[in-house]
C-alpha cells in the first residue's frame, strides 16, 4: 500500500472558493486521481497553508508528497507560503518523492534557489499549447508516453522564471521555458509541471469563470461574455467528449487533453517510475 500525503496549496479562503465552483477542493481532485491510478494508495489530505494544520508527525511514514495548485503567490511571502515551503523542504530532505503542479512547482523551485514570479511573457488561461520536450527531457520518465508536442490544462499568471541551480528543465513552450522540471534537493527528487495534468475540463471551465477579468485584461477574450461561452464549451465537451466532436474541433483539442489517462500521464509516471521504486527500496 502506498501512503500519499496530498497538500492543498490554497489557504482557507482559496479552498472555500474552489469548493464552491468545483464541488471539491484541489486536494480532493488530486486524491481522486491518485486513487484511480493507484488503487492501493491511501491518501492523507492536509492544508499546510493554515496555522492550525495537522501534519503527520513523521514524514518518513509517507511514500510521497503531492502539492496542488493555489491562488497564493510565492513572491508575496507570508506564513501561508512559508509553511508550505517548509513542508516541501522537509519532505525532500527526508528523501521523499514530491510532485507538484503550478503552485507546487513554483514552491519547489523557490526553496531550491530558483525564482517564481509573474511571467513576463504573459499568463496562460485554459490551455498551455504546443508544449515540447527539451533535449534533457527527451528520455525523461516523467514525460514517458507524451508525443513530440502536446497541449495541457493551464491557468497561471506566475511561473518559474529562473530555474534552480542544478535542476533539469524537461519541457517548455513559446509562452514559458519551464513547463516541466526535475529538481533534486538533498536526498529527495521533485518532478513537476507548470500545467495542470490533474484538471478535468469542467474544472478548467469553472476556474476560467473565476478568472474572467484577467482573461479579458490579457487580451485572450474580447469580453466576459465570450469567456463564459468558451467555458461553457469546455464544460459541455467534458460531459460528452465522444458526442461533441464539433466542440473538440472548435476548441482545437485532441486526445492528449480529452482522454483522462493521457491528460494525467505525468501523475501516473510519477507514481510508477518514482514513487513505487522508492517505496520498495525503503521496505
Amino acid at each position: 500500500m502506498l501512503h500519499l500525503l496530498v497538500a492543498d496549496g490554497n489557504d482557507r479562503a482559496g479552498r472555500e472558493t474552489h469548493l464552491t465552483v468545483c464541488d471539491k477542493t484541489s486536494a480532493e481532485t488530486y486524491a481522486g486521481i491518485l486513487r484511480a491510478l493507484a488503487p492501493d494508495a491511501l491518501c492523507h489530505l492536509v492544508a499546510p497553508a493554515d496555522a492550525d494544520a495537522v501534519l503527520p508527525r513523521a514524514l518518513s511514514d509517507c511514500d510521497a508528497l503531492v502539492l496542488t495548485g493555489s491562488t497564493l503567490h510565492v513572491e508575496e511571502g507570508g506564513p501561508a507560503v512559508t509553511r508550505q515551503c517548509d513542508l516541501v523542504r522537509a519532505a525532500l530532505a527526508q528523501g521523499l518523492p514530491v510532485f507538484g503542479s503550478c503552485w507546487g512547482v513554483q514552491v519547489a523551485a523557490t526553496i531550491a534557489g530558483g525564482r517564481a514570479a509573474r511571467n513576463p511573457r504573459g499568463p496562460e488561461y485554459g490551455l498551455a499549447r504546443a508544449i515540447s520536450r527539451t533535449v534533457e527531457g527527451a528520455c525523461h520518465p516523467l514525460l514517458d508516453g507524451r508525443p513530440p508536442a502536446w497541449d495541457a490544462p493551464a491557468i497561471h499568471d506566475d511561473a518559474v522564471i529562473v530555474p534552480p541551480p542544478g535542476s533539469t528543465v524537461l519541457a517548455g513552450n513559446d509562452r514559458l521555458d519551464v513547463q516541466a522540471i526535475e529538481i533534486r534537493l538533498g536526498e529527495g527528487v521533485f518532478w513537476g509541471t507548470q500545467y495542470h495534468p490533474e484538471l478535468d475540463l469542467d474544472e478548467v471551465a469553472a476556474m476560467l469563470r473565476l478568472s474572467a477579468g484577467g482573461v479579458v485584461e490579457a487580451g485572450l477574450c474580447p469580453d466576459e461574455a465570450s469567456l463564459h461561452a468558451y467555458a461553457d464549451a469546455l464544460r459541455d465537451l467534458h460531459h460528452d467528449p465522444e458526442g461533441r466532436p464539433d466542440l473538440a474541433w472548435r476548441l482545437g483539442l485532441a486526445a492528449e487533453v480529452l482522454v483522462p489517462e493521457r491528460r494525467r500521464r505525468e501523475i501516473g509516471n510519477f507514481l510508477d517510475r518514482l514513487v513505487r521504486p522508492a517505496a520498495e527500496g525503503r521496505r
